[in-house]
């Protein structure tokens, strides 16, 4: 299971770093606030580092955390960057997480995670910062199946998206039913469910990582617990984010 996440992992990152290695300028800024192209990169960079930090030595990790706090998680967006150090980044983050023995957690920003989910929220991440370069360079990517990943880690988060908005999570369950890129179907949660979701994978994924806003998405909810979630879905660790405003319309 974690070789082909990572193996999913390394596609996902070529994606993006096929855009951004022609470039000669990265201050490009991005649709995120204050965000640069190099920002983002920046932030993954960063952000790969700390994970193989919380994987190799978790107590490290703790220190680190105690010292700079989830404040950090901006800051690492500001270091200065080069394609080589992500590139360097990725390898270790990949590295380290290989090597982490099954059923073992690391810490986190958020809940701890296995190999596999930390593998996950990497690719989910990679991806959603990679959509913020493609909107700034005016480039349309073609969505894989690698947005099952978001998608499952999106799913996985209900009850934290809740929490991190400071709200109490619906204890009823929720369908959530996707259409793939090759026209199949994804599913999570019971079929019975009265709580349903439903859309092209692609508008879900773009909402619960908050490229997009709702309103510029074909994701239906059915029931109050599945509307509810959507006004809050958050598939990535740290604070409460601000989300995107709706696109202007012509």
């Amino acid at each position: 299971m974690i070789t082909e996440l990572l193996a999913d992992l390394r596609a996902e990152s070529q994606v993006l770093d096929d855009l951004v290695a022609p470039l000669d300028d990265w201050s490009v800024p991005t649709p995120a606030e204050g965000w640069t192209i190099a920002n983002q990169i920046s932030h993954l960079r960063w952000t790969d580092r700390v994970a193989a930090l919380a994987a190799r030595d978790p107590d490290a990790f703790a220190e680190a955390l105690r010292r700079a706090g989830l404040d950090a998680l901006e800051e690492g967006a500001r270091e200065p960057i080069t394609l080589a150090e992500w590139r360097a980044s990725r390898v270790e983050v990949a590295e380290a997480l290989a090597a982490l023995p099954p059923g073992v957690k690391m810490p986190w920003f958020g809940p701890s995670m296995s190999a596999t989910s930390m593998a996950t929220a990497r690719l989910m991440e990679t991806w959603a910062h990679g959509q913020d370069v493609a909107d700034a360079l005016g480039v349309t990517r073609e969505p894989t199946d690698r947005l099952k990943h978001v998608a499952h880690i999106a799913v996985r988060t209900f009850g934290w998206s809740f929490v991190v908005h400071g709200q109490a999570a619906p204890q009823v369950p929720v369908r959530v039913e996707l259409v793939a890129p090759d026209g199949g179907a994804w599913t999570w949660g019971p079929e019975d469910a009265e709580n349903r979701i439903t859309g092209p994978a692609l508008d879900f994924c773009l909402l619960a990582t908050q490229r997009r806003h709702r309103d510029d998405l074909a994701v239906t909810a059915v029931g109050e617990a599945a509307a509810a979630w959507l006004s809050v879905a958050q598939a990535f660790a740290g604070p409460a984010g601000p989300g995107r405003g709706r696109q202007e319309r012509p």
